[in-house]
């Protein structure tokens, strides 16, 4: 099973309060609406939260409700159903620990002083019992409610809730005393310290049952598993031990971060575990052997305390940052999980008797005060309702008066626009007049002015005619002098032509040439732009968009700038969490840098030992050569006294012999300085390899040193840009998303590059046989085409052949057929104008003046070629079947004809 949490956090309601508060800013009449006595109506912004570390946190089972303490003097319960904040009370010390009753109705705090047993009443939190506990650091009332522990030093107090007495003290630790726990059927009680002992309490006897003590480690948490046979506990060591019968079972390790808190859920499912950098962890139960965990960064601060509701559903985690949240606790499918509940939570509240009769003195009081105020508004709604009458009297009888005057008024108007109109009538008539008498005097002037322009242009066109005659022999006299001058010039300038070409090959060279780099220039400058244009582009729109964005929020009313206020916290706080991620993610790469250089440390001296160990070698092959020099040159003085012995052979045989061994001894000496030689040259060349190859590696890991030494710089500047942005969450937002897309798909990279080379070699290899086996494939499959279209040409001509024998056979039928059809003709036995009487005749009836016997014999010859026709036909047949179907060719293709024939032929057998 894989638990998994999500974060909700808690919400900053909204308390009403109406009062009347004072405003060095604000006069009395800005206070009072109007000036008119009803006070303004003012709302807290949001609850007041905590301002320090927070120290205690407590739940219940009857109620929704979360008890916190912190270091700020107060003391605050929550309600995590609704979110809100029930009752606060700030003190004149701190409150060390705090522990909720499981009915919801007591708690128990602890003071520098003493410790106090407090009602939850109503509206206030009041205190009923003290005790001289002084410096309390942790306490815890029983699962049943009916006890409950405080922790004093490394003395333990059981207090009884019904007798309020002290009913047992637990003593044993040696440091002060950390964390308490009650198992399910309040019989034992499990502590732990800082002195690294975690005991279990038997509450019968008040002796403890069970230890396990080290010394090493200071405890910071303890808690029990359902059935109570397990403990877990949590502590400096980095570790989450589980103790049985006072051994450690096992341990789990932090990877280095401490835990602070653990907590174990009712079902016993479920374990969470609170660690020292504010994130929360999420375990299946039974703990897992390898690093399986759900990790959910969450305050910015070491966790203090966490606790889970008596139904599992929620999980409460408060840290030294001084932030509550509440965790919504979901399986592995994101279901919630439910717990039924037989009874849902108590509405029930304390309030004390002297409050009670304040209360009903004042509702009474506040009764007599209204009956008194309806009688004073009747009185005055009467009063009203006399003045408002006579005022509409007053304004009914002025509004008759204008309206008689508005009426004479009009009347008037309107006589007055009568003559009006008549008048316009008279003007306009005469206007019209007036305007069609011009009309007929400017007709008369344009009539006589386009005579005149008709005579002038007869004389303008003669002179044209002429101006065109002399013009024409100009152009003449230019055409012969311009061929003359043409053909010099042409002369001329081919000339000039034949160097202008070359000159402007070698021109058009060089253009190429700029060409070449104008186009790289323009497609680099052209990239250049784009890029900046998109930048601009996007960084405009993401401007107009916060634009509109702003011009809406500034458009909401005040509940939705609540909303959006609390959103914005929400969006912060994402914000300061991926900030914690990815300077993380820093300190991951810093230590991998880290690692690095080491790494190259080391091979640098281990190139400098190989370099080393390869001098001491050469200075010994070189000691050797000059070994092996002198006994060359030992050799060739012995061969010399050999031929100046040889001359003295006779005298000095056994000097000879003596000598002839010495030089055995030498050669064989000689031939072993030889052998080690050639080994030496081996080691020699393979120390060179192993050199050469720890030089590759020293260059590799330079290379990654040096980009991942460009990334941080890359990341680094990345990150001040995006701290640009700490006042915009939305953008903020977008850069550290794509800072995140950016630098993952980048490590990704780096660690895809760092594969083993043998696997990508073999991927090479089994590639380029798959290629060679395609290739051979490839060849065979083209051969294989090739003999295939071979094969279906040859059977395409055959049919085509078919074809024309079938075409040539049907042109012989119907040959065969106007023959018969002559003879029967001939014969008499058919005739043309009548073709209907052919079967009556063909049926054997007698016709006058023919004899039988040539009837007979036409008609048999007839059948005899029909028959001979169709037994080619389905000779033509068959083989056209038998032949194997052509692709492009369907094979029906050279059997409709022979099917069409023959039943044409039928047909005709049929008719006749």
């Amino acid at each position: 099973m894989r638990v998994e949490i999500r974060a909700q956090k808690e919400k900053s309601g909204v308390t009403k309060a109406v009062g009347y508060l004072s405003f060095p800013g604000l006069s009395e009449k800005e206070i009072f609406k109007g000036g008119g006595g009803e006070p303004a109506h003012f709302e807290y912004l949001m609850y007041p939260l905590h301002s320090a570390s927070i120290t205690g946190l407590a739940t219940c089972i009857r109620k929704p409700l979360i008890a916190t303490c912190s270091v700020d003097r107060s003391v605050r319960i929550w309600n995590y159903e609704s979110n809100t904040l029930e009752l606060f009370k700030e003190y004149q010390e701190e409150a060390y620990t705090i522990s909720l009753h499981p009915s919801g109705h007591f708690i128990v705090v602890g003071f520098a002083d003493k410790l106090r047993l407090m009602n939850l009443l109503i509206d206030d939190i009041r205190s009923f019992k003290e005790y001289s506990v002084r410096g309390c650091r942790e306490s815890s009332f029983s699962n049943g409610g009916h006890l409950f522990a405080a922790a004093s030093g490394n003395v333990i107090h059981i207090f009884s809730t019904t007798s309020l007495e002290n009913v047992l003290n637990l003593k044993g630790h040696t440091g002060k005393i950390r964390s308490v726990a009650w198992n399910t059927d309040d019989s034992k009680l499990i502590s732990c310290g800082t002195d690294g002992a975690v005991y279990e309490w038997n509450l019968s006897s008040g002796k403890r049952e069970t230890e396990c003590v080290l010394k090493s480690c200071s405890y910071n948490c303890v808690t029990i598993s359902p059935d109570g046979k397990i403990i877990f506990a949590v502590g400096s060591d980095q570790t989450l031990k589980e103790i049985a019968d006072s051994s450690v079972l096992r341990e789990m390790p932090a990877f280095d971060v401490t835990y602070t808190a653990v907590v174990i859920s009712h079902s016993g499912r479920m374990m969470f575990v609170g660690t020292s950098v504010g994130t929360i962890r999420a375990m299946k139960y039974p703990l897992p052997l390898q690093k399986e965990f759900n990790e959910y960064q969450a305050h910015a601060g070491p966790v203090t305390k966490m606790s889970l509701t008596f139904d599992d559903q929620f999980l409460l985690t408060v840290a030294e940052d001084g932030c509550l949240f509440t965790w919504k606790v979901f399986d592995k499918d994101g279901r919630g999980i439910k717990r039924e509940r037989e009874v849902g939570f108590a509405e029930e509240v304390l309030v004390t008797k002297t409050d009670m009769e304040e209360k009903a003195q004042i509702m009474l009081e506040l009764k007599t005060r209204v009956e008194e105020l309806k009688m004073e508004n009747e009185y005055q709604l009467r009063l009203k309702d006399m003045n408002y009458s006579e005022k509409i009297k007053e304004l009914t009888d002025k509004f008759l008066q204008e309206m008689e005057s508005l009426k004479t008024k009009n009347q008037v108007l309107r006589t007055e626009k009568e003559k009006q109109d008549i008048l316009h009538r008279e003007r306009i008539d005469d206007l019209l007049d007036k305007q069609s008498r011009e009309l007929q005097d400017l007709e008369c002037c344009s009539n006589q002015k386009l005579l005149l322009e008709y005579e002038k242009y007869q004389e303008l066109q003669l002179k044209s005619q002429r101006m065109q005659e002399e013009y024409e022999k100009q152009l003449r006299d230019n055409d012969e002098t311009k061929s003359q001058a043409l053909e010099e010039l042409t002369e001329f300038y081919e000339a000039k032509l034949q160097e202008k070409i070359s000159l402007l090959e070698e021109a058009q060279e060089d253009v190429r040439q700029q060409l070449r780099e104008f186009e790289e220039t323009k497609k680099q400058i052209e990239e250049d732009e784009d890029r900046e244009i998109q930048d601009i582009k996007t960084k405009y729109e993401k401007k107009l968009r916060d634009e509109k964005e702003s011009n809406l929020r500034l458009k909401g009313e005040t509940g939705i700038m609540r909303k959006k206020f609390s959103s914005l916290q929400k969006e912060i706080e994402e914000r300061t969490n991926d900030i914690e991620l990815l300077k993380g993610e820093q300190v991951k790469l810093q230590g991998v840098i880290k690692s690095l250089e080491k790494d190259i440390l080391g091979l640098k001296r281990e190139i400098q030992e190989r370099d080393e160990t390869i001098q001491d070698k050469e200075k010994r092959i070189y000691d050797l050569k000059k070994k092996n020099q002198e006994l060359e040159k030992f050799k060739f003085v012995l061969d010399y006294k050999i031929k100046e012995l040889k001359k003295q052979i006779e005298p000095r045989e056994n000097e000879i012999k003596v000598m002839k061994e010495q030089i055995q001894e030498m050669e064989a000496e000689l031939g072993r300085f030889h052998k080690q030689n050639t080994q030496l040259e081996l080691n020699i060349t393979e120390l060179w390899q192993k050199l050469r190859a720890t030089d590759q590696e020293m260059r590799r890991e330079r290379q990654k040193e040096r980009d991942l030494e460009a990334l941080v710089k890359r990341f680094k500047m990345d990150l001040h840009n995006c701290v640009a942005y700490i006042q915009e969450p939305r953008l903020l937002k977008g850069k550290v998303r794509a800072l995140f897309e950016k630098y993952v798909q980048r490590a990704d990279m780096v660690e895809i590059a760092g594969l083993n080379s043998d696997l990508q070699q073999e991927y090479a290899r089994q590639r380029e046989h798959l290629e060679r086996n395609l290739a051979t494939i490839k060849k065979k499959v083209v051969k294989e085409s090739e003999l295939h279209r071979t094969d279906y040409v040859r059977i395409m001509q055959e049919n085509v052949l078919l074809i024309k024998e079938i075409n040539e056979l049907r042109r012989e039928l119907k040959l065969t057929r106007s023959q018969v059809y002559d003879l029967e003709a001939a014969l008499k036995l058919t005739k043309k104008t009548q073709p209907q009487d052919v079967t009556e005749k063909v049926s054997g009836e007698d016709l006058p003046g023919i004899p039988p016997t040539m009837r007979l014999n036409a008609q048999e010859e007839t059948g005899r070629i029909i028959e001979m026709q169709r037994l080619e036909i389905q000779r033509l047949r068959d083989q056209i079947q038998e032949q194997e179907p052509v692709p492009g060719f369907h094979p029906l293709a050279g059997m409709r004809l022979p099917s069409l024939l023959r039943s044409e032929v039928d047909f005709e057998v049929q008719t006749k």
